[in-house]
């Protein structure tokens, strides 16, 4: 009897060995949730701009956990095909049991918009291996950023269609409202200059035309010709008279 109680014995000892060598090999227990924050409880992904995400991780486990990365990737809503990895955030923080975390994971986002779903995960490491914990796993909403007044791409676009609108708007009233007739307006017939035409040997000259300054030394010069031809006609006459005949009485 006391031979099978040391063989029982050695058998439980060894039982719990297997069961304590099965412990430490599991996975330790850590918790990990992520949710975006409360102006965005939709979970709305905008395209160009950084997307934030946060994860509260707990250790539940009686071991030396380290946390190593966080993770994500895109995919198909229906077919859950990949669409595209998100960039890692190494971190190599150690997590103590029983206390929480929160920790920030951002991303960018450059897809069509639409639907997708969006994994999360980080993980960390325990006894020299690596374990993975889900952290967020849901369907997202890709939505493109809220329009600016200094949107260049905005106004851009309202400048084409607008131009676009006006040109056809201008084409429309141009080809259903009648349009009046215009009058011909008559070009009036330029008369030539007519002016005291005075002659100068076979030629004549327009005054009009001559400049002032010429105009006033021609006059000049008549008007010296004038007197000295007044002169000589009343010498004339004075010899003609008594005292001429007298002269040449004299003579």
């Amino acid at each position: 009897m006391r031979l099978f109680g040391y063989i029982l014995g050695a058998v439980t000892l060894f039982q719990l060995a297997l069961a304590s060598e099965e412990v430490d090999t599991a996975e330790p227990v850590v918790l990990a949730v992520g949710a975006f924050a409360e102006d965005n409880a939709f979970g709305h992904i905008v395209n160009g701009e950084k997307n934030k995400i946060f994860l509260t991780v707990e250790n539940q486990s009686g071991r030396n956990v380290t946390l190593k990365s966080i993770a994500g990737s895109f995919h198909h809503p229906e077919s859950n095909a990949l669409v595209k990895n998100t960039s890692a955030l190494a971190y190599n923080i150690p997590l103590l049991e029983g206390a929480k975390l929160q920790l920030p994971y951002m991303f960018h986002s450059d897809f069509k918009p639409g639907d997708l779903r969006l994994n999360i995960w980080l993980e960390h490491s325990a006894d020299d291996k690596i374990y993975r914990v889900t952290a967020y796993d849901s369907i997202v909403t890709v939505v493109e950023p809220e329009g600016s007044w200094f949107d260049l791409k905005m106004w851009s676009t309202y400048l084409i269609v607008g131009a676009l609108l006006g040109g056809l708007g201008y084409y429309a009233y141009l080809t259903f409202v009648p349009q009046p007739k215009q009058r011909k307006r008559r070009v009036p017939q330029i008369s030539e200059p007519v002016g005291t035409v005075t002659a100068s040997g076979a030629g004549g000259y327009q005054e009009e035309w001559i400049p002032e300054h010429h105009l006033k030394k021609s006059k000049t010069r008549k008007a010296k010709s004038g007197v000295a031809t007044s002169g000589d006609e009343t010498s004339g006459a004075e010899l003609s008279g008594p005292e001429g005949r007298k002269r040449k009485g004299r003579k």
